[in-house]
């Protein structure tokens, strides 16, 4: 299996969550090997993306480089990352990833629309030969080995719109479409009010995030999911694994675990060497490669 791009170069405008700006986001194709890279057109910087270049988790995934950064990256690298797209150019000129509806399916279309071109160079995934676990109290993220790509997370919230929430989704890209893609970002209206006393999600609004007071959900139409608290929670840590800079072949298995949580494992997978096999998806391979392979078409 080939490591793939985009055909053409696409756009879209949007509302950034936090600063509540237009952003114009530009994707470009680039050759293999290149990787993820974002950039700041009304700065002229590159962020590649990498762990180190995360500087921020606390209200979404930040890269920095500088003075420098982008911000809300977590919902478009979802969707690349189902995608299986390796290398690509992402510009923006502001400082945050247009927010859409809160959810990835905006970034899915934008990527149907781009479609994929294969390269030459075959493609790579990480394969996780030993548990790696990262705590913070009772909350936690851990990848363990498995033939498969799969996502399988808790959440428990004292309200009782929420309450506590398991889903397991086991990776292809079509499930992800239908399972996660339409998934929504959530917030509590006290943390709301909060945040834009702080000059934070100012962009933020009832078409691009559930909202729930204390008695419930105060978006009219309702939820997409029965689950759709924990799938979007499923949809971030797979924007966020993304930053290992390959797909990962392993189970990630969560309670409660956050932006924070998530980056400090990437870290601590990549600093231990015995942990992970770097792969290549061969034709020859045996037969849990070319399943795993399947999967990621």
């Amino acid at each position: 299996m080939k490591q793939r791009t985009i055909a053409k170069k696409v756009e879209l405008i949007g509302i950034g969550l936090h600063k509540g700006v237009p952003v114009r986001m530009v994707l470009e194709p680039l050759e293999a090997d290149s990787g993820i890279i974002f950039y700041r057109s009304d700065k002229a910087v590159s962020i590649p993306m990498k762990p180190e270049n995360v500087t921020d988790t606390m209200m979404a995934t930040v890269l920095g480089k500088g003075d420098a950064r982008i911000s809300t990256i977590e919902h478009l690298l979802s969707a690349i990352n189902a995608y299986g797209i390796d290398n690509l150019k992402i510009s923006v000129d502001n400082e945050e990833i247009p927010i859409m509806d809160g959810s990835s399916i905006a970034y899915c279309m934008l990527l149907d629309e781009a479609g994929t071109l294969e390269l030459p160079s075959l493609k790579k995934v990480l394969q996780i030969k030993k548990p790696i676990e990262v705590r913070d109290g009772d909350k936690f993220v851990r990848v363990e080995p498995n033939d498969k790509m799969v996502f399988d997370f808790t959440i428990d919230f004292k309200h009782q719109a929420i309450k506590e929430q398991t889903y397991k989704f086991i990776f292809t890209k079509q499930a992800y479409k239908e399972e996660i893609a339409r998934a929504r970002t959530f917030g509590f209206l006290h943390e709301v009010n909060y945040l834009r006393s702080q000059g934070l999600a100012k962009g933020g609004n009832l078409s691009n995030c559930i909202v729930l007071d204390e008695s419930g959900i105060l978006n009219k139409e309702g939820l997409r999911y029965k689950e759709e608290f924990v799938r979007h929670k499923i949809l971030d840590a797979i924007g966020d694994m993304a930053i290992l800079g390959m797909p990962l072949m392993g189970s990630y298995i969560s309670f409660a675990g956050s932006h924070k949580l998530n980056s400090l494992l990437t870290q601590k997978i990549l600093s231990e060497s015995n942990a992970y096999e770097i792969l290549t998806l061969e034709q020859n391979e045996e037969e849990k490669m070319f399943e795993f392979a399947k999967e990621l078409q």
